[in-house]
């Protein structure tokens, strides 16, 4: 009997996984670089700073690692040498799953003997035509998210498939450099005049600026020692005053009052422009100065999401996603996210993005924390190879806890599991990471009320289904954030027995939805005020209004005057010779037959008054003695 329910979780395990497997993802934090998001050669991979610091701690010196001008093949036959210590990792996983993914390695191990021709074998296919949408439609992926620096121009890449997120860290810590403070100035147009009103004008420029070119998101990565709190007009001035006098070597109190003030100026900001704030919690900065690059940091277990209880409840309508280092930290989060309708979990960051960490940390939120407050996994990853195996981890360990804790111990059924398993991984990222572009009120084009259905023209492999459609994806996704309907602040709630995967297919912006609509325009959706390039594209005649008074002529007009006025008789019956009588025609007005004079009155109308401002209403009904349940004042009920 143990046996078969072995086989049977083993099974459930199997079918949960190739289900989540299918799904089309968008990884909500990398630090790609658009302009060149996938790797030019197996260095790339090699160099990423997991494997660094793991083969230096290994006991590769450092200086082999960066020794200034090395070559990439260089680079690849030194760290060669270094992954036999650590072929028991789940970093090494990924590498081989890479390798054999991508470029065809079949063997074991990466040694000394092979490396070369998998170097070949890798350069050779990164070198062809379109390798960036190979490894993004290989690893099932939709979109990534990027990590901008605040003077990001965002030109020059699709940000439907490469999406901007404001990082603020410079921002918030580093404003005391002149050069700092000096990008901001260049890169908003708003000189910082020493006010704080000339500083908070360039960080919402910036908002303005990444809002309007597709940003879903600001981040920052906070150090354990800092606590967000409100400071004052007075002790931010002073503390801004201090701060450009003595740039980096202003005093560290006045440095942090600087920092707090401009923390919160972009929480407030934030909600006032609808982003999303990533909270990334813990990292202790510097820890290992000798160490490789990136591999110097660590977390501190001093600190406590206590730190941000100010914050949490000061901005009840901006979404903080939370990503802890440490997973000592991840019961405190999930507390949090219990309670607070603004706090979510997000992702296994860094120290704990192994398995045996990611599998009690989801297990844990999945056990206590709203399905709709869970953003399952990013990959962090700095090149697009890296996806793939690191979202391959989190799905087998995902599967895992849905089907041994779910559908083992909870009874449900694999579909019950799969819809969770669809809503972290997916559906919650579209509706947590809105575009604030969108307004879904406005996007209630055809019937102008928001209670009407809309039937529009698919997306994907939806064939014919439109917004009208309960299982329509794009439906869900626009009527998730009502706020009308939903009570915790916009978070969409997904049904157990739900059949649909929540925005699924809904990731895009407004004018990505235009484009599904039936070019035939059969509901006639027309721009209440189009562009020019929109008039144009129609080819439709305008209308064209000519003023005429130019060309009026009141003396042709006096022409056309007939000079014989027409004789319509005595209207008034008589004049001061011949006296208005009785037998005169004309001179009087007879009421037609069965008219006669009439006054109104209370009974005769039926008229009531109404019981609070004494006004008289028409009774509702033909029943004389009746009211109905309203008084009989006639209340009209509407239903849209």
């Amino acid at each position: 009997m143990a046996s078969s329910a072995a086989r049977d979780l083993s099974s459930a395990r199997e079918t949960i996984y190739q289900a989540i497997s299918a799904i089309r993802l968008i990884d909500p934090h990398t630090h790609i670089n658009p302009y060149s998001p996938a790797s030019s050669t197996l260095a790339d991979i090699l160099g990423y700073h997991y494997y660094t610091e793991l083969v230096h701690s290994a006991g590769m010196p450092r200086q082999e690692i960066e020794e200034p001008g090395i070559s990439p093949r260089e680079l690849v036959g030194r760290m060669v040498h270094g992954l036999g210590n650590i072929t028991n990792t789940a970093n090494y996983h990924w590498l081989i799953q890479i390798c054999r993914e991508f470029f065809d390695f079949t063997d074991d191990a990466i040694t000394p003997d092979n490396w070369e021709s998998l170097f070949d074998t890798a350069e050779e296919k990164m070198n062809g035509a379109g390798w960036a949408q190979t490894v993004l439609d290989k690893s099932n992926v939709e979109a990534v998210f990027l990590t901008n620096d605040f003077d990001d121009e965002l030109e020059g890449f699709d940000s439907s498939t490469y999406i901007p997120c404001l990082r603020t860290d410079d921002l918030v810590f580093h404003l005391a450099k002149p050069e700092v403070r000096q990008r901001l100035e260049r890169c908003s147009g708003v000189p910082l005049d020493g006010t704080l009103s000339s500083l908070r004008a360039a960080l919402e420029q910036r908002f303005e600026h990444f809002v309007s070119h597709g940003a879903r998101a600001c981040a920052i990565s906070i150090p354990p020692s800092f606590q967000p709190t409100m400071v004052g007009d007075g002790e931010a001035q002073n503390a801004l005053d201090h701060v450009l006098r003595h740039d980096s070597q202003s005093e560290a109190s006045q440095r942090d009052s600087l920092s707090r003030r401009v923390f919160w100026t972009l929480a407030e900001l934030c909600d006032q422009y609808g982003l999303p704030f990533d909270l990334m919690i813990g990292v202790n900065r510097g820890v290992y100065p000798s160490g490789v690059y990136q591999g110097q940091d660590l977390y501190d277990s001093r600190v406590s999401l206590i730190q941000y209880r100010e914050l949490f409840n000061a901005f009840p309508k901006v979404k903080f996603p939370i990503s802890v280092l440490a997973s000592v930290t991840n019961q405190e989060l999930v507390s949090y996210s219990w309670i607070f309708p603004n706090v979510l979990t997000n992702g296994h960051w860094w120290y704990s993005n192994t398995p045996s960490f990611i599998h009690r940390d989801a297990a844990a939120r999945l056990e206590a924390v709203p399905r709709n407050k869970q953003i399952g996994y990013y990959s962090d990853a700095y090149k697009l190879e890296f996806v793939l195996p690191k979202f391959d981890m989190y799905r087998r360990i995902l599967a895992r806890v849905l089907a041994e804790e779910f559908v083992g111990e909870n009874g449900w059924s694999e579909e019950k599991a799969i819809q969770l398993g669809r809503q972290v991984l997916r559906g919650n990222v579209d509706e947590v990471f809105q575009s604030p572009l969108i307004d879904a009120e406005s996007l209630d084009i055809a019937s102008g009320t928001s209670g009407s259905p809309i039937v529009v023209g698919s997306s994907g492999d939806d064939g014919d289904r439109g917004l009208a459609d309960e299982d329509s994806e794009l439906s869900a996704f626009l009527a998730g954030d009502s706020d009308e309907s939903d009570e915790q602040d916009g978070f969409a709630t997904v049904t157990d027995d739900s059949d649909r995967t929540v925005g699924s297919d809904s990731f895009g912006s407004v004018g990505q939805l235009a484009e599904t609509i039936d070019s035939d325009d059969e509901l006639g959706f027309l721009d209440p005020i189009p562009t020019a390039e929109e008039v144009d594209s129609a080819e439709v005649p305008d209308v064209v209004l000519e003023d005429a008074s130019g060309g009026f002529d009141a003396t042709a007009l006096d022409a056309e005057i007939d000079p014989l006025p027409l004789d319509v008789g005595d209207l008034l019956g008589g004049n001061d010779a011949n006296p208005p009588g009785p037998d005169t025609p004309g001179s009087s007005i007879h009421m037609l037959a069965g008219d006669g004079e009439f006054t109104p009155d209370s009974d005769t109308m039926k008229l009531k008054p109404d019981p609070m401002t004494g006004e008289l209403h028409f009774p509702i009904g033909d029943d004389d003695g009746a009211d109905d349940e309203e008084g009989g004042f006639g209340v009209g009920v509407f239903e849209k």
